[in-house]
């Protein structure tokens, strides 16, 4: 297995729990998006990049994704396509980007397409999704927001007019996996459905995955990442080390996911953070004096060294519309609070790369795993902080104690470790 990787992600939290698989196991890795200008930054080992696309059309995503492509895939990297393990955004026109790409440089392209995150509840089963034991179609998270009729592999793939070939648990734990992908590799122009229950059937998968074409690339979310990453020798690096900081920690929950909204109740009723909550009409307002005010309290509070959970209130039927508009009025009413940051964490993708991208952050290196799903790491730019990014679906309502503890002992001791 080579150790050089492209991870191109349609979002921020995504593309860092999948690099941070690789950063875990001795490789350094960092997520970075916009302009890729520093050239060290294609030297890195892995490179995951934030391509935002995850609220953009079939169309645009795609040519979003061909685009980045052509900048950022150069020979030698293997390339893996993270995508939302519940199918959200525009996974199958960004697959066929990555098809076409590698057919126009390569000659051929063999997509081998495992979502499963056991960790998290979601496995696939029959080329279907399952969230917990249960059809992807009854869960929150598709019931909110979803692309496609269901959550049928095969089905997803047509609609970008790609061949999906379902790959069942019993050809997976058989014995004989590698056959079966070369044999489908042979035959073109497929992508590999493939199911999984286990992180030992991701690994199965990993395993046979990568000689069953020279143009083999991966689809999948960070359960599948976690079994490439252990294909390779873990090699031990320096640790991360950063400045200690009396300044507290900002945490931000501006995902509309239940698991989200759980675990910022469960952290007010603490008492260890302060909470300021934020309505969706003092964002969309750019002259609401609500909002010097809010960033003025939040950062005094920071400064004197109190950790400052905000959090956009929203009802049980949000507008789905909204949440770009929300996440940019946020980052513009906090941009001017980056110089009192200890540290920073934020649920969903949409929220953090807004708030990063105004605080004058480029990167993130990766670090370590705070829990499967919620990756640790230190910002680049402008501001250098310890950070941790939470997919808003994942973890419990205990998740946001555990980062707000892990973040208070990173920047108290100035060390990760």
């Amino acid at each position: 297995m080579t150790d050089r990787w492209l991870i191109l992600a349609d979002d921020l939290t995504g593309a860092a729990d999948c690099a941070i698989a690789f950063g875990r196991r001795g490789s350094i890795a960092a997520v970075t998006w916009g302009e890729v200008s520093d050239a060290s930054d294609h030297q890195l080992p892995v490179l995951a990049y934030d391509a935002a696309s995850r609220g953009m059309s079939a169309v645009d995503a795609a040519q979003r994704h061909a685009d980045i492509l052509t900048r950022l895939c150069e020979p030698g990297r293997k390339l893996f396509k993270k995508i939302d393990s519940t199918l959200r955004g525009q996974p199958a026109a960004e697959t066929k980007a990555a098809l076409d790409f590698l057919k126009a440089n390569l000659g051929a392209g063999f997509g081998v397409f495992a979502p499963a995150f056991p960790a998290t509840g979601r496995t696939t089963v029959d080329g279907r999704i399952l969230v917990k034991g249960s059809p992807l179609e009854e869960a929150e998270v598709w019931q909110r927001d979803h692309t496609y009729p269901n959550a049928d592999l095969v089905d997803v793939l047509a609609t970008a007019g790609i061949r999906g070939a379902k790959v069942t648990l019993a050809t997976i734990r058989g014995g004989n996996l590698k056959a079966v992908l070369t044999k489908l590799a042979a035959e073109g122009d497929v992508v590999a459905c493939c199911d999984a229950e286990t992180d030992n059937d991701l690994h199965l998968i990993a395993e046979a995955s990568p000689h069953a074409s020279k143009a083999t690339f991966f689809i999948g979310s960070a359960g599948l990442a976690h079994a490439l990453a252990g294909l390779g020798a873990g090699t031990a690096v320096a640790p991360l080390r950063i400045p200690v900081s009396e300044k507290g920690t900002l945490i931000v929950v501006g995902s509309l996911a239940g698991a989200s909204r759980s675990a910022a109740k469960k952290l007010d009723e603490t008492g260890t953070v302060k909470h300021f909550p934020v309505a969706p009409e003092t964002l969309l307002d750019a002259s609401a004096p609500e909002r010097a005010r809010l960033a003025a309290d939040v950062s005094k509070h920071l400064t004197s060294g109190g950790d400052a959970l905000v959090e956009i209130m929203m009802d049980d039927r949000p507008n789905m519309a909204l949440g770009p508009k929300l996440a940019d009025g946020l980052a513009v009413t906090l941009e001017s609070i980056a110089p009192a940051i200890g540290a920073f964490a934020a649920t969903g993708g949409e929220t953090a790369a807004a708030l990063l991208s105004r605080f004058g952050v480029n990167g993130i290196r990766l670090a370590d795993e705070i829990e499967p799903g919620v990756s640790l790491g230190q910002t680049l730019g402008q501001l250098s902080v310890p950070i941790a990014t939470k997919a808003g679906a994942f973890g419990d309502e205990m998740s946001l104690i555990r980062i707000s503890e892990r973040l208070r002992a990173v920047r108290t001791k100035g060390s990760f470790s």
